[in-house]
């Protein structure tokens, strides 16, 4: 049996703001709306090949805004162009960083302060090695 990740769901406070970041800056394909009597509840867009990223309204039901969502982890193949990309549009993103896992990441905000941050693996990456990782983030 296969399993994988389907897609993650966020609450945005804005969606046509949410969709140009996300479908204009990052350049994700939006597929699908979400609607109801004619109105806009929310859209689904493609990050890479059966991966989404589901978006709603916040108030279009559902659960609270309030989330135990620490963060969002995207693959890159190219961080700096990210990076550079992202800066063009005035994004604050932070210096990229080999991590402890061996992957290299940035880190930046979608426009509801949702963190994003994007991986470059390499062939050293703990995804792929099973390596452990001693975590640097805590002191």
């Amino acid at each position: 049996m296969k399993t994988a990740l389907a897609h993650v769901c966020i609450k945005v406070k804005n969606l046509e703001e949410t969709l140009k970041f996300y479908q204009d800056i990052l350049g994700f394909r939006k597929v699908f709306d979400f609607t109801h009597k004619g109105r806009l509840h929310g859209f689904y867009l493609e990050i890479g090949q059966r991966q989404f990223l589901e978006c709603f309204d916040e108030r279009s039901g559902g659960n609270p805004a309030i989330s135990p969502l620490s963060h969002i982890c995207l693959e890159t193949d190219d961080i700096d162009s990210m990076k550079q990309r992202l800066e063009a549009h005035g994004i604050e993103v932070s210096e990229k960083k080999l991590g402890g896992d061996q992957t290299y990441q940035v880190w930046f905000k979608d426009p509801d302060g949702i963190d994003i941050e994007f991986h470059q693996y390499t062939d050293k990456s703990s995804q792929f090695t099973g390596e452990p990782v001693e975590v640097d983030w805590l002191d």
